[in-house]
């Protein structure tokens, strides 16, 4: 081993020994100096509470009582015009020292006795609002790197986590006009990287216990929430938001944290046990989940949030592997996508959320599924988005059917309508009803026009459209709600043979997945599908099935359906109750269903299941029967456009949300008068009207053209001459125009 040369070592001890006596001195300095250094800090921290947020900060005393640890007592925080906000009586804490050479300011130990957090919400004024209060910055118009926001904000949160804590009678409390809730932490204690807690809930309703592990210097984290002898849950959850939410146990866990290549990276993973939940929109009753969690490694860039596709979800016996990423700019991108391996199909369907399925309960399944997603939406092209959804099977079959038996409707069934929850007289669907009709007495036309109107790909397709899946989810992004429908004959079979005719997201789900398996184990064959689909479906109040449709409607069988009837019935489909308002009080169609007719019947005409025609296939033909017409009072365009839509075939309307509460207005809009006055709205309200008018004089003017153009172009020419007919085109050209004013005029009127 070679010597280190002396004149170097006397040289290395020149340099540190003056060094360290700097040090040496300016630490005497700074210690001696502490404690005006720490009351010129407090000064400065309460003017600048005050400053900029309007917070009174008060501390009863402040002084040091170790090297690096301060003591403070009666220490109270009060908004300007507020509610207090937070006391603590008692707050010792102490700073790691090599971190604070760096400026970086890491929690040793905190002892903190007697205080509480006191949120309230009164009558739209928050006692928290200044939290909110944006900083003032017009010279940056860079945007904020995402990446970095996340990574300090970590590091922040898991400085201020002490490696030691002991905490006694802390409260955090919320109150606001309706509802109140209350934590107390009787007892929290860290030490050696060991949590135990436990938090009395609303006086004593149930107590709560967060224990674990907590190394936060090494960021990781594993802890879990659980309750004595009770489920985990707060009232205030379900008084809100209208769901009831809870668990046996909730747990996560923090593994890695790392920042590089302009992105961080947090590894971590949730789990809940016996998570139940409850809400009208998603099911009728409880959903259990027995054992969920998910491996969640959320990556976050400069300008993009994800869950990476290396996370994985385990729901009982099932895993999924998910991708999700959220763009912010230059504009918004939308991507999922959800895969799965080849999984034993007796594992998912045992995996199902207890009380989410009901109709497949039991149900016994042999083979293999995998499934496939991917979802792919650029904010300023939505038209253009990506969608497709594949469930693969090998050597999948049905052993055993379970609490509904799915091929059903292959021979004779008693079915039962239901009208707002409530059962209908049930109707035999078979040869022994004299009112249901084979598919091969019913009329070419009518099947047509059905299946051009409800699912143009029926025949040929596997229960879904993927292009109308993909053109409802972009209409429904562009009009911000969920408007557009995507149900085809097969859902709409499922929907009324299977299952109730509540709204929710289960419903829907389950109403694919037994669309799926019908279809792709050919359970039933399409023709028997159409046939059942015709026999069932509402045409009006309490018209059941197409037999009684066309008896009730036009007074003949099913057979003898012409093209314009056929179509007029395809067009009430949608709109069962409101069909008779698309009938004028002479039984003739209202010309607002013209268009209807045209588009209907280019259609078939383009699949040559019907010649083309100039008259609107079939439109002015169409009566209704001669003694429902006394039933059709005179009233106008618009109304009867909305009549004809009122109690909606729910196959068209939208899946079910949770709907948010509503904004309450801030304290400046009930200081200073909310902008959505009475007035504004009675204003809206006469604009509305307006525009009804117009458009209603608009389409009484376009009708008034459409008849007058199959007047003329349907004259009688026989015995007449080349001048006769002229005569009688320019006299039914002044009597259109001599009409047009007089409407025109009665609407200025």
């Amino acid at each position: 081993m070679k010597r280190l040369n002396p004149k170097y070592i006397r040289i290395a001890a020149f340099i540190l020994i003056p060094l360290l006596i700097i040090l040496l001195i300016g630490g005497y300095i700074a210690y001696s100096k502490r404690e005006g250094l720490l009351q010129s800090a407090i000064v400065k921290a309460t003017a600048k509470a005050k400053r900029d947020y309007n917070l009174d900060v008060k501390i009863g005393s402040a002084h040091f009582t170790g090297a690096s640890t301060v003591s403070f007592s009666d220490v109270t925080i009060v908004p300007e015009q507020r509610d207090s906000l937070l006391r603590i009586k008692n707050f010792v804490v102490s700073v790691k020292l090599l971190p604070l050479v760096v400026g970086e300011i890491k929690l040793s130990d905190v002892l903190l006795q007697d205080g509480f957090i006191n949120l309230t919400n009164i009558k739209g004024v928050k006692n928290f609002d200044f939290l909110f209060k944006k900083k003032r910055d017009t010279t940056s118009t860079t945007k904020a790197d995402l990446s970095l926001l996340a990574n300090n904000l970590v590091n922040e949160v898991l400085y201020k986590i002490p490696d030691n804590l002991s905490l006694n009678n802390f409260s955090l409390s919320f109150k606001d006009d309706s509802s109140e809730v209350k934590l107390l932490a009787k007892t929290a204690k860290i030490k050696d990287g060991n949590l135990t807690s436990t938090i009395d809930v609303d006086n004593g309703e149930s107590t709560w216990h967060l224990a674990g592990k907590m190394h936060p210097s090494d960021k990781n984290i594993d802890v879990k929430l659980y309750a004595d002898g009770k489920k985990v849950e707060l009232p205030i959850i379900q008084k809100k938001l209208h769901v009831k939410i809870n668990a046996d146990t909730i747990s996560t866990k923090l593994t890695k944290v790392e920042h590089s290549s302009g992105e961080t990276k947090i590894y971590g993973s949730w789990a809940v046990s016996n998570l139940l939940i409850n809400h009208p929109g998603l099911s009728p009753g409880d959903i259990v989940f027995p054992k969920a969690s998910i491996d969640a490694n959320l990556f976050v860039g400069q300008n993009y949030v994800s869950i990476d596709s290396s996370s994985v979800i385990h729901i009982k016996n099932v895993t999924a592997r998910p991708f999700i990423k959220y763009t912010l700019n230059p504009v918004k991108i939308y991507e999922l996508k959800m895969n799965t391996d080849w999984l034993n199909a007796t594992d998912i369907f045992d995996s199902f959320p207890q009380g989410m399925f009901d109709a497949l309960d039991g149900i016994q399944v042999a083979g293999k599924l995998k499934y496939a997603m991917n979802f792919y939406m650029d904010s300023s092209k939505p038209d253009d988005l990506k969608f497709d959804s594949r469930l693969d099977k090998d050597g999948f079959r049905i052993i055993k059917y379970g609490k509904t038996d799915l091929g059903k409707l292959n021979s004779p069934f008693v079915y039962t309508p239901y009208e707002k929850g409530k059962p209908m007289a049930p109707h035999l669907i078979g040869p022994d009803n004299p009112e249901f009709t084979p598919i091969d007495q019913i009329a070419p036309n009518l099947r047509n026009a059905v299946m051009t109107a409800e699912d143009p790909s029926f025949l040929t397709n596997h229960g879904f459209v993927e292009e109308a899946f993909r053109k409802s989810l972009a209409t429904d992004f562009k009009t911000k709600k969920f408007k557009r429908g995507a149900s085809g004959i097969s859902m709409q079979l499922v929907k009324n043979s299977f299952l109730s005719r509540d709204k929710n997201l289960a419903r829907k789900i389950e109403e694919i997945l037994i669309v799926w398996i019908i279809e792709n184990n050919h359970i039933m064959k399409k023709d028997r599908m159409l046939e059942v689909y015709l026999n069932i479906i509402e045409w009006g109040r309490n018209i059941y099935g197409i037999s009684e449709a066309s008896h009730f409607y036009f007074g003949k069988s099913p057979s003898e359906l012409t093209l314009g009837e056929s179509i007029y019935l395809a067009s009430i489909v949608p709109y069962p109750k409101g069909g008779l308002y698309a009938f004028q009080p002479d039984g003739s169609l209202r010309p607002g269903l013209h268009g209807y007719f045209n588009l209907i019947g280019r259609l078939m005409a383009d699949k040559g299941l019907t010649p083309r025609d100039t008259s609107a296939y079939g439109f002015y033909t169409v009566r209704l029967r001669e003694g429902l017409r006394e039933r059709i009072a005179p009233i106008d365009t618009a109304k009867a456009d909305s009549l004809m839509k009122q109690g909606s075939n729910d196959d068209n309307d939208p899946l079910p949300v949770i709907d948010e509460p509503a904004k309450k207005p801030n304290f400046f809009q009930r200081l200073f008068g909310k902008k959505d006055t009475a007035e504004k709205k009675q204003e809206e309200k006469e604009k509305l009207k307006e525009k009804t008018a117009k458009e209603k004089l608009k389409e009484q003017v376009e009708a008034l053209k459409l008849e007058y153009k199959n007047k003329i172009d349907n004259i009688d020419t026989a015995g007449k001459t080349r001048k006769d007919i002229r005569v009688e085109k320019r006299r039914l050209k002044k009597e259109e125009s001599d009409k047009e004013d007089e409407l025109k005029a009665k609407a200025n009127l």
